[in-house]
């Protein structure tokens, strides 16, 4: 399978919309959240991707299909870190193929440094992945902070990873 991150142009923001509509109505198993009066969930954020600085939008895509979206931020929540994961999405049929992975190797290429990525502990598969990515990016050197001040609307407590990430070549010496 052939991967691609594709940064997202502004005025492709309607599909980035649409994607996060599935990306947030997926989610609610976890935060139980309820749609608003247009039967939308919306993203407050969405247009501060093409006008703020330090705001970073993908469209991920496998053997040419659109995949997900990863939007990355400099805008860190809960530690004082370089870079966030805002948002990450890579649609079912795509997951378990290495788009992840490949996709999140990719940006710690382009934004070297630390990082901090946020994620709800009762979405398991997201558990297994997001520290499977910080383990091997951070050749283990990484730490997990349960954070009930960051809490998901269903009253989990957010569980974030930091962590400088390690370049490949060092990785493997």
């Amino acid at each position: 399978m052939n991967f691609e991150m594709i940064p997202i142009k502004e005025y492709e923001k309607e599909i980035l919309r649409n994607l996060m509509e599935k990306y947030d109505y997926e989610f609610t198993q976890y935060t139980k959240e309820d749609v608003n009066p247009l039967g939308l969930y919306g993203y407050s954020w969405l247009d501060c991707y093409w006008k703020d600085p330090g705001r970073w939008a993908y469209f991920l895509k496998a053997d040419g299909n659109l995949a997900g979206f990863a939007l990355i931020n400099d805008y860190p929540e809960a530690a004082k870190t370089d870079y966030n994961v805002a948002e990450f999405f890579v649609m079912y049929k795509y997951r378990r193929c290495g788009l992840g992975s490949w996709v999140m190797d990719r940006l710690f290429e382009m934004f070297p440094g630390s990082w901090q990525i946020k994620y709800h502990p009762k979405n398991l598969p997201s558990v297994e992945f997001w520290n499977r990515v910080a383990e091997n990016h951070s050749a283990g050197n990484y730490r997990r902070e349960e954070r009930p001040d960051l809490a998901y609307p269903d009253g989990s407590p957010a569980q974030v990873l930091v962590f400088e990430t390690v370049p490949l070549r060092e990785k493997t010496l």
